[in-house]
């Protein structure tokens, strides 16, 4: 599964596990300015899902990643092929809720979370804002089916923000058409359906929930969530707009993980 995910190893060998996770329709390129400020201390580990980046995409089993559940699977097989324990797990936007699938699953792994934009559930509910209608995400996955690439190129820059950096509504857009439309489009079926909000509560690892400013993806009301839900979890709003800090605010997403690891 090393080989399968690309993980690709760095820092102090015997130091405390980091294992940074990215997002739908990225890699794990996306953490390269924040990744790094972790390697004196920590060991580093960064991977791709199956179906990003430099995975094997002959892995890729539409019925195993018919759910976040497969995801954390292979999270959880990275971690026994590593030995790792005490693990601080790092998830950006769906890799959030796979952090917490894996943890609940296997929480002697784990000693910490970072949620990096989380949402449980994108689809607003009676007592619940995800911030999407159901109309909102079926019109979202009808575009996506139909020109994924259009999509990618029109959906990309919102979901950065930062429209004075529009170099990084190009990186981001870049990174979407890198994938295999049909993973793609499965992935984001999974990602905008999923519902975890359940399993917030199982969460026993000591949580830091990072929610951006006018974040489209996950709004404040959804970071406030799953900081009530999961308990003793601590929230950080940062000054970091768009849902991608990790590129935008690379140094704030460090100082908040490294305040709250100390």
């Amino acid at each position: 599964m090393l080989h399968r995910n690309n993980v690709k190893i760095s820092g102090k060998p015997d130091g405390r596990p980091i294992v940074f996770a990215h997002g739908f329709g990225c890699s794990q390129e996306m953490w390269r300015l924040v990744a790094p400020a972790f390697e004196r201390d920590h060991l580093v580990v960064l991977f791709d899902h199956v179906g990003a980046g430099g995975s094997d995409l002959r892995a890729y089993d539409r019925s195993r990643y018919d759910s976040l559940h497969g995801y954390a699977d292979d999270v959880l097989e990275i971690l026994d092929a590593l030995d790792l324990h005490d693990t601080v797990y790092v998830g950006h936007s769906v890799s959030a809720m796979v952090g917490v699938l894996a943890a609940t699953s296997r929480p002697q792994r784990f000693g910490a979370l970072v949620l990096v934009g989380p949402s449980p559930r994108y689809i607003d509910e009676p007592g619940y804002r995800g911030g999407f209608s159901q109309a909102d995400i079926d019109g979202l996955l009808d575009a996506l089916d139909a020109n994924y690439l259009g999509w990618s190129s029109e959906l990309a820059p919102a979901i950065m923000g930062n429209p004075d950096v529009p170099e990084l509504g190009d990186e981001l857009t870049a990174s979407f058409c890198s994938v295999d439309p049909a993973i793609a489009r499965h992935f984001a079926r999974v990602t905008f359906t999923s519902d975890n909000r359940e399993d917030l509560r199982a969460v026993v690892s000591p949580t830091l929930i990072l929610q951006c400013s006018d974040d489209i993806i996950a709004p404040r009301a959804v970071g406030e969530f799953v900081h009530r839900e999961i308990p003793g979890s601590r929230l950080v709003q940062l000054a970091a707009t768009g849902h991608c800090p990790n590129l935008s605010s690379p140094d704030e997403v460090v100082a908040a993980i490294t305040d709250f690891l100390r």
